[in-house]
């Protein structure tokens, strides 16, 4: 029994405490122009949704106040006003739903100018939860020197964690989307496959202080050939964070037929969720090839999501 009560607690309390979650990406670009918040697609998202991510700001954003969204890198097609009103309607209709700030992405590099302050200005205005970052630096140049992954994007990363939470202090929460292979490159997972650029690049700032800053990782486990395993990366990734922890799919870039690729994202899910993970989908709004009159794909794959957590 005394053992049993030491092994309890020695688990870490975040993945101890916190159910399986189902977080998705919100591409602001494909809203339609109007004046009414509750026909936006983002207030009538589905309720199963613990969070939803906006994307994508810059960071470097040029943003003073009063909702003017156009140097933002948002791309509502709406006022702010607007963008505002829906978040608000979607709490209305799904209140555990929290909506997030995605700032960065593939089109918006420039974190060397980020503008800390502007960010949660904006996150403050549009009424958001918080903040998720999406460092994905064009060259992280990382080498494993000694039995270690270091890369020269390591120190510029742990300072914007530092930075976001210094600016945005909690309950406001600070999520991070990481590569698919960023916790490759050791230990068991040293050759891990595919060998990438970006192999290791999560370690540093998952192994640092800052670490205890963040409320939730997410695994962009997508877009890494056929060679990878999203199941492997979570185990990776598992091994560094003990904190909440989602693995992230994509509606598209995948080869098998739409049955099979329902089959393993469900899967996927009730392995997260057995070792106390959550999902992560990109996108709620990108189309697929396997789309059907009144019947997206990316529904099909928020109910496999939501078979497999048995969350939603």
């Amino acid at each position: 029994m005394i053992r049993l009560l030491l092994a309890l607690l020695l688990v870490p309390l975040a993945a101890a405490a916190e159910p399986p979650r189902f977080a998705g990406y919100h591409e602001t670009w494909a809203e339609a122009a109007t004046t009414d918040p509750d026909a936006t697609r983002l207030a009538r998202l589905p309720g199963g949704l613990d969070l939803v991510m906006l994307a994508f700001a810059r960071p470097d954003l040029a943003y003073a106040g009063g909702l003017d969204l156009r140097g933002t890198g948002l791309g509502f097609p709406f006022a702010g006003a607007v963008a505002r009103d829906a978040v608000a309607a979607l709490r209305l209709r799904s209140p555990r739903t929290k909506v997030l700030l995605s700032v960065g992405g593939a089109t918006y590099p420039n974190w060397p100018a980020l503008d800390v302050a502007a960010v949660a200005r904006l996150v403050r205005d549009l009424g958001l939860d918080g903040v998720d970052v999406d460092f994905e630096p064009p060259d992280p140049a990382c080498r494993l020197s000694a039995g270690r992954i270091r890369c020269a994007s390591d120190a510029r990363f742990i300072a914007i964690v530092e930075a976001f939470r210094l600016a945005l202090p909690r309950p406001a929460l600070l999520t991070v989307a990481l590569w698919s292979v960023g916790a490759y490159g050791e230990g068991a997972w040293r050759d891990a496959r595919p060998g990438s650029p970006y192999t290791g690049m999560a370690l540093a700032l998952l192994r640092s202080p800052a670490a205890r800053e963040i409320d939730l990782v997410s695994i962009m486990a997508y877009d890494a050939g056929p060679r990878y395993d999203p199941a492997e990366a979570f185990g990776a990734y598992r091994a560094v964070f003990p904190g909440p922890l989602l693995l992230g799919v994509s509606v598209q870039g995948s080869a098998l037929p739409p049955s099979q690729r329902l089959a393993q994202v469900e899967g996927l899910a009730r392995r997260a969720a057995r070792e106390g993970g959550g999902m992560m989908l990109y996108s709620l709004q990108m189309a697929s090839p396997h789309d059907r009159r009144g019947a997206p794909f990316v529904a099909a794959m928020a109910g496999a999501i939501c078979r497999g957590l048995r969350s939603c």
